[in-house]
């Protein structure tokens, strides 16, 4: 999936300019890396607050049309929130092609929970990790790791070593090369009678 924003560039920088800019229903935004010069943008404050419903978008290579320049292939690297409302407060894009490699955090998807023979035995699913930190290139770039559930017993855990990844995707904390960091994502406790 690839998406495209629109953004226009901006020349005000600092935090007064970005000041103004939010008070004009406006996110400013900066895209870097590739070894190229950041370039600072704006971004319509109600298009990124729809786009950025669908979860997705934050493991998705963006194309950023920027009016009156060139188009920048990113992902979305960091993002600022105001601290007691959800709007986004600033966006930092790193640039990607297919071939560059970029680390990421993505979602955990569990299936099967309640088919269990662990969990229908009354043991209860213990989820210790949400996502996992993957390093891949732009192309491979999941959305999210399914775990499928449904055949784990009592007393099981899966490690990160256990998880099903796509071609040219690695666990960040398996590189280590230590067993230590070999961390369970998610077990069904034994069954008190």
């Amino acid at each position: 999936m690839s998406e495209v924003w629109t953004a226009k560039a901006r020349v005000a920088e600092g935090k007064g300019a970005s000041r103004r800019l939010r008070h004009a229903g406006k996110v400013p935004a900066i895209i870097y890396g590739a070894g190229q010069d950041a370039v600072s943008v704006t971004f319509e404050g109600n298009f990124v607050k729809k786009a950025l419903v669908n979860i997705d978008a934050y493991n998705t290579v963006l194309t950023i049309d920027v009016e009156g320049g060139s188009q920048e292939r990113v992902v979305i690297k960091d993002m600022q929130r105001h601290p007691s409302r959800e709007d986004v407060m600033h966006l930092d894009l790193q640039r990607v092609n297919d071939d560059s490699r970029i680390t990421k955090y993505i979602p955990i998807k569990f299936t099967g929970a309640a088919k269990a023979p662990g969990v229908k035995l009354g043991g209860m699913m213990t989820y210790f990790q949400k996502t996992v930190e993957v390093r891949c290139t732009a192309a491979a770039l999941p959305k999210a790791i399914e775990i499928d559930v449904s055949g784990m017993e009592a007393g099981e855990n899966l490690r990160l070593s256990d998880l099903k990844l796509p071609e040219g995707v690695q666990v960040v904390a398996l590189l280590h090369g230590n067993s230590d960091y070999d961390q369970a994502v998610v077990g069904i406790g034994k069954v008190r009678r």
